[in-house]
């Protein structure tokens, strides 16, 4: 790899990706620490695991100023198993987890990211920026005057401070000037504000390297087999869908196959490392890339600045409000809404908002992303199945003077349109006559088409007609001759 493209790949700009993985390290606290709590582990475990994925993940995935860690849908795939059988387990789980999404990888399957539709896309980041939202509104009930006024204090510096015509405010992301800000008030005029302190007990150590404490049997495979292939389906959809997010954002390719290999690399090394597995964060990613993070340098960065605030820096970022933090989250949250999609609502076809909606809402319903683009996935193929269905025209022609029946097919023949094909025939109109299906403008997709036309053509039989059918393109005629009956 040449010099140039080596830093293209890792640190386009140095300052802007330090900068940036700075950012996003300070959204990532209080997310891990909440989603740790969903999956029934301590805060340490999601903090360590965000610390490994991120270092493994900015040498191994495929997407670029993406970061990856400990994420609200792999803690909810997680914590039934955590209840039941304990930490152990689910380490193990993530280690297996990590060993199907490398899997994955290696047999190209990232291919399968082409059959979500813009409108899942959408419907996605829609749903998340709801989901982070929301997320931060426990922080907020009950709340008092301190902690509007610090809010709103804190929103104003995001949002006020980039527009001053001063370059240290361009240069130093208004995010982190936000933090030190609010904190600094707050230390000052001793505030009632709840901290990060009082999110969960921090780490006070390096994460230990070893192998998870569960017996190596086939009674402990049959416990961790089905939760960690959720785990890493669920992961990999995630990943992808953020990485998906990120090429359009900053209008670059990303290999989806070395994410998937990447994202399994670095949850067995999390595991190893006594950390829950995870998968890429569309709300500190779009933080990342808000803020100039373009590299690989950034995702590094994220991940060693989380550990250095964590283990050497603990008694200051304890301190910090959670509320600064918060006011980070709502800003992720406008930023990620995909506004224009509001507005493009009523003009898009009937069906593709349809699909849009529906990702939303049984995203919101299940507080499970995968849920929810799993349904707009089978929502678009049913959609998109049916209306190429439609699409299957027949047309009968008599010629009076040779006494045959001439049908001429058009369009595409498959499982959602082979019974309207078959209906199209009128067999007793054609008894006893000779028969010609003109099939030049059709394609015959799969075994339900071959046996559709052979079966139009053997009632036309049974009713004493000869049949000729005509006009078969290549891929047509090599798969009726290897699935047509034998007669």
């Amino acid at each position: 790899m040449s010099l140039s493209r080596l830093r293209a790949e890792w640190c386009p700009s140095v300052p802007r990706e330090l900068l940036a993985g700075a950012v996003a390290t300070f959204a990532l606290i209080p997310e891990v620490i909440a989603f740790s709590f969903v999956a029934g582990v301590d805060p340490a475990v999601g903090l360590f695991a965000s610390f490994v994925i991120s270092i493994v993940i900015a040498f191994t995935g495929g997407r670029p100023a993406m970061v990856s860690a400990a994420a609200g849908s792999v803690a909810l795939v997680a914590a039934p198993l955590v209840q039941s059988h304990g930490l152990p387990y689910l380490l193990a789980a993530g280690v297996l987890a990590g060993t199907v999404q490398i899997a994955f990888g290696l047999l190209r399957l990232g291919v399968l990211m082409r059959f979500v539709s813009s409108s899942v896309r959408t419907g996605f980041v829609n749903a998340l920026a709801v989901l982070i939202f929301s997320a931060q509104l426990p922080h907020l009930q009950g709340a008092n005057t301190a902690t509007w006024a610090m809010l709103a204090l804190g929103l104003a510096l995001i949002y006020g401070l980039p527009r001053l015509p001063f370059r240290l405010f361009t240069v130093l992301p208004s995010p982190l000037i936000c933090i030190l800000v609010l904190t600094g008030l707050s230390l000052a005029l001793a505030l009632p504000l709840a901290t990060v302190a009082d999110l969960g007990k921090l780490p006070d150590t390096l994460p230990q390297f070893g192998w998870p404490g569960v017996p190596l049997t086939l009674e402990t495979l049959r416990l961790i087999a089905l939760p960690a292939l959720a785990i890493a389906m669920v992961g990999l959809l995630e990943s992808m869908m953020t990485a998906s997010v990120v090429d359009e954002m900053t209008d670059t390719p990303s290999s989806k196959n070395r994410e998937c290999t990447g994202l399994g690399l670095a949850n067995i090394a999390a595991s190893l490392f006594g950390g829950i597995a995870g998968c890429g964060m569309i709300g500190q990613t779009v933080s990342n890339v808000k803020y100039g993070g373009r590299g690989r340098l950034s995702t590094l960065f994220a991940g060693l600045f989380l550990l250095v605030l964590m283990v050497l820096l603990k008694p200051w970022v304890a301190q910090v409000p959670v509320i600064a933090l918060v006011a980070i989250m709502v800003m992720v949250s406008a930023a990620t809404f995909d506004w224009g999609s509001l507005r493009t609502l009523v003009r898009h076809p009937r069906l593709s908002s349809a699909v849009m909606l529906a990702t939303v809402a049984v995203t919101l319903a299940t507080h499970n992303l995968a849920a929810g683009v799993a349904v707009g996935v089978v929502m678009s193929g049913v959609f998109f199945a049916s209306k190429v269905a439609h699409m299957l025209d027949v047309r009968t022609e008599d010629d009076a003077a040779a006494g045959l029946r001439h049908w001429t097919v058009t369009g595409q023949v498959f499982f959602a349109s082979a019974d309207a094909f078959v209906e199209a025939f009128d067999v007793l109109g054609a008894e006893r006559r000779a028969v010609r299906i003109d099939v030049t403008r059709a394609h015959f997709w799969d075994v339900t088409a071959v046996a559709a036309l052979d079966k139009v053509v053997q009632r036309l039989r049974h009713h004493g007609c000869t049949v000729e059918v005509v006009g078969l393109n290549a891929a047509s005629a090599v798969l009726i001759d290897r699935l047509a009956p034998q007669r």
